[in-house]
């Protein structure tokens, strides 16, 4: 019997689908690296400082970087330092005293935490670091208060975290207290 025009052609694109077909994944591959490497070499120069919802920092045009240091936040309610819960604000400001004690033995604590104490030829500890970010609407008494705690307990190279203005997303550059801009 002889097949008409139709069932041969229906008989052949059949065949040419039951055969398997081959996916090439070369140019796929190719994308996947060329974006790896973009990721690798864009993501190392952006520093991201931890921030708080709580903490609105001031802005600021400093072009220094940020750097690992211990990190002191201040928000209208509480001081935290590395994470953890201080003392209120208004318990600070209510006292006379111009040091304040929870922070001094906190940073106490820290410096002998620390493995890397450097010490100059009197046995002293020297270039402690500390970032203060402090909310932009807290009393200048407050951040007198703190930066002289923080340098009477030995951490003399205070920075101040500031918002970059030129980039208004979450990244924090750092305005050196003896000598940036803020």
């Amino acid at each position: 019997m002889k097949k008409s025009a139709r069932a041969m052609r229906m008989a052949r694109h059949h065949q040419r689908m039951a055969k398997d077909s081959k996916l090439s994944l070369v140019s796929l591959m190719d994308i996947f690296t060329i974006l790896v490497f973009f990721l690798m070499l864009n993501a190392s120069d952006v520093q991201v400082l931890q921030n708080s919802k709580s903490v609105e920092l001031p802005q600021s045009s400093a072009k220094q970087a940020a750097k690992e240091t211990l990190v002191l936040m201040i928000n209208n309610n509480e001081l935290i330092l590395q994470g953890r819960k201080l003392v209120d604000v208004a318990a600070i400001m209510a006292r006379e005293e111009e040091q304040i004690v929870e922070l001094s033995t906190e940073l106490a604590y820290q410096i002998t935490k620390s493995s890397n104490v450097l010490v100059d030829e009197n046995g002293e500890p020297v270039d402690r670091a500390i970032t203060i970010m402090g909310d932009k609407s807290i009393p200048y008494a407050l951040l007198k208060r703190i930066m002289q705690t923080c340098a009477q307990a030995g951490f003399t190279n205070i920075s101040l975290a500031v918002e970059s203005i030129e980039q208004k997303s979450q990244t924090a550059t750092v305005a050196n207290a003896n000598g940036g801009q803020a």
